[in-house]
């Protein structure tokens, strides 16, 4: 049996021309195991697959509307539609995925925050060995980093909970060894906050997440002023001064990048021939640890 996307019907159905998503929609249909859902496999059937009316029950959807939207006449399905036939068709993720992009519609999430770094992203930490890089959730909670970003932040192995997380640190604790002027630090606050709202819009079912800002409000008066005033911000890249204990004052540009898990991938770098790039480098050849603070 072709299970291939791309399978194709024969007869007037195969020969139906229509929109990408019908024909994507044909083909997830005719790559489906009958048996896999729970309908008998056995007894007459013109083609491999499921039938539109199979599929039609499964989905909660009329006949008439899974013909239609395979020859093309109905464009715009409603996100339940598209979840219901997702899950009748058995599609994978990324199918999943595929199929709201086809519909025009913005791809529903878990509702969770991802907390997995991928192995491409874990590699992307070794392969930069002269670059601080740490990887944080959509919260601003560090998940993995490199030896020289704990060279540079101190090193945050042994910290739990709460201590990993950036804006938890900044609102309830005293300065650690980013320094901000007070331009960037109404700036970096703005931005952070900013930042945890879009999270929550993002991510409605992530308890942890919910219980941090609930925290923050109730412990820190300039945290809740700027969440009860939607502070708006972009956190993406800024200017930061880093006061190392050994060797000194490092001026570095910060970049935060995202992943296509929704994680934040966030790298210091300094310009070739600088001060700062020197200092880089001899905290790379130190291998210095010290614990983040």
């Amino acid at each position: 049996m072709d299970r291939s996307v791309g399978a194709r019907r024969g007869g007037a159905a195969g020969r139906t021309s229509g929109s990408d998503l019908g024909r994507a929609l044909r083909g997830w249909r005719d790559r489906a195991d009958p048996a896999d859902a729970g309908l008998p496999a056995g007894g007459p059937r013109r083609a491999a697959g499921l039938r539109r009316e199979e599929v039609a029950s499964l989905a909660g959807v009329s006949v008439d509307y899974v013909v239609r939207l395979e020859q093309g006449r109905a464009t715009s399905p409603s996100e339940q539609v598209l979840t219901t036939l997702g899950r009748a068709l058995r599609l994978s993720d990324q199918e999943r995925r595929h199929l709201f992009l086809l519909a025009g519609r913005a791809v529903p999430d878990t509702g969770r925050m991802p907390s997995q770094v991928s192995p491409g992203v874990a590699r992307l930490l070794e392969q930069l060995p002269a670059t601080p890089v740490g990887v944080f959730d959509a919260a601003w909670t560090l998940l993995e980093w490199n030896p020289l970003f704990a060279a540079l932040m101190g090193d945050p192995s042994g910290l739990r909970g709460r201590e990993r997380n950036v804006v938890w640190r900044h609102f309830t604790q005293p300065p650690g060894r980013v320094r901000h002027s007070e331009e960037q630090r109404v700036r970096f606050e703005a931005a952070a906050v900013s930042d945890l709202r879009a999270a929550t819009a993002r991510y409605p079912a992530d308890a942890g997440l919910r219980s941090l800002i609930t925290e923050l409000h109730g412990v820190s008066r300039p945290f809740a002023r700027l969440w009860d005033a939607h502070a708006v911000g972009a956190h993406t890249r800024a200017t930061k001064t880093v006061e190392h204990p050994e060797v000194g004052p490092l001026v570095l540009d910060c970049d935060v990048l995202s992943s296509a898990e929704g994680l934040r991938v966030v790298l210091y770098t300094a310009a070739r021939g600088s001060q700062a790039a020197e200092r880089l480098a001899l905290l790379e050849v130190l291998g210095t640890q010290r614990v983040w603070s």
